[in-house]
C-alpha cells in the first residue's frame, strides 16, 4: 500500500499564498479607507471648532466673520475631496473583498478535490488490506487443511 500524494499539492499551496496575500492587501485596503475616514473626522471637528471659538471672541468684527466664511468654503472643499476619496477607497476595498473571495474559492476548490481524492484512496486501501486478509485467511486454511 503507497503513502497518498496528491498530485496537485503544490497548486493547492500556491493557491493559499494566493489568499493569504489577497487577504493582506484587503488589510491595507481597510486601513486606507479608516485613514480617510478619520481624516474626514480631523477637518470636520476643525471646522467645528473653528466656528466656535470664532463666535466666542467679544468683540467680532466683520473681518473675523470674513475670515470664517473663507474657512468654512476650505473646510467644505477639503470634505468634498475627502468625501470622493473615501468612496474610491470603498470601492477599492469592495473590489479586494471580491478578490479575496475568489481566491478562497478557488482554494476551497483544490482541498475539496484533494479531500475526495484521500476519500478514493482510503476506499482503496481498505479493499487491498481487505483482499490481502482474505487471501491470507485462505492460505492458512490451506495450509491447516491442505
Amino acid at each position: 500500500m503507497t503513502n497518498f500524494r496528491f498530485r496537485l499539492e503544490k497548486v493547492l499551496a500556491w493557491r493559499r499564498t494566493q489568499v493569504d496575500l489577497e487577504e493582506a492587501k484587503f488589510q491595507q485596503r481597510t486601513l486606507e479607507l479608516r485613514e480617510v475616514e478619520n481624516e474626514q473626522a480631523r477637518i470636520e471637528a476643525a471646522g467645528n471648532r473653528a466656528e466656535t471659538e470664532v463666535r466666542g471672541w467679544s468683540p467680532l468684527t466683520g473681518y473675523d466673520l470674513e475670515t470664517l466664511a473663507h474657512y468654512r468654503k476650505y473646510v467644505t472643499s477639503q470634505e468634498k475631496q475627502i468625501a470622493q476619496r473615501r468612496e474610491e477607497a470603498r470601492q477599492r476595498l469592495e473590489a479586494q473583498q471580491q478578490a479575496v473571495f475568489e481566491a478562497r474559492r478557488r482554494c476551497q476548490l483544490l482541498e475539496r478535490l484533494r479531500d475526495r481524492r484521500r476519500a478514493e484512496w482510503q476506499a482503496q486501501a481498505g479493499k487491498e488490506l481487505e483482499e490481502l486478509a482474505a487471501e491470507s485467511y485462505l492460505s492458512s486454511l490451506a495450509r491447516d487443511y491442505g
